[in-house]
């Protein structure tokens, strides 16, 4: 059952302004990377669930953030169907992301007033996600599309609140690109949670890196 109610997780969604994105299949290598974000000032995860037994690793990742990080957020990306929502809600999932926009989804999050953000392309579908009780729309793929398409889309809907995946970096003329355009938040994965970073286990650089973006986010907003 989630710790955080869907407005809770979409006002700390619009205040922190970045999301990172992480998987792993080894349950203490991840632990590591989730307290480096979290001592590095993130508040909320984003554990994409793309292999083998994630939804094993996720239950272990929210019983220790419960534990050990206090006010951390947990939710799962990479949600395919209602099913899996419901799976991951029950293992504590406090937000659900996904690829597309599926109603199914909608509505078993819905049903437990659990924020969920659908991978979105058009301004219709946009619309639809909005209309089925959408907070935040994920713009994927974010590099696709660009921040142009997010202020495109502002004119005529200044009420929707978007977050780009795909196509972010930890850079400042990246990221004032994005909130320049109107983003509310960004989700970020291997260009903050890198390769290198976890084939060297160099959690300290994690949470520098964690650190530094979340300084310019709130830079490029002020």
């Amino acid at each position: 059952m989630a710790q955080f109610s869907r407005l809770e997780v979409a006002q700390a969604m619009k205040d922190t302004g970045m999301i990172p994105l992480f998987f792993n299949n080894d349950i203490e290598l991840s632990k590591k990377v989730l307290k480096a974000c979290y001592d590095g000032g993130a508040r909320l995860m984003e554990f994409t669930a793309r292999g083998d037994f994630a939804h094993e690793v996720f239950g272990e990742l929210t019983k220790y953030a419960i534990k050990e990080l206090p006010g951390m957020i947990m939710g799962v990306g990479s949600v395919t169907d209602g099913a899996a929502a419901s799976l991951y809600m029950a293992l504590g999932a406090n937000f659900i992301v996904t690829p597309v926009l599926r109603e199914d989804i909608a509505i078993a999050c819905n049903r437990k007033k659990v924020l969920w953000s659908p991978g979105c392309g058009t301004l219709t579908e946009i619309t639809r996600a909005e209309e089925l009780g959408c907070e935040i729309v994920k713009l994927f793929p974010g590099d696709i599309y660009g921040p142009q398409f997010v202020k495109g889309i502002k004119g005529p809907q200044p009420w929707t609140s978007v977050m780009p995946t795909g196509g972010v970096s930890p850079t400042r003329e990246n990221l004032k690109g994005w909130f320049d355009a109107g983003v509310t938040c960004v989700g970020m994965g291997s260009q903050l949670i890198s390769k290198d970073i976890i084939a060297n286990k160099d959690y300290a650089k994690l949470e520098q890196d964690v650190k530094a973006a979340l300084a310019i986010v709130n830079e490029v907003r002020s």
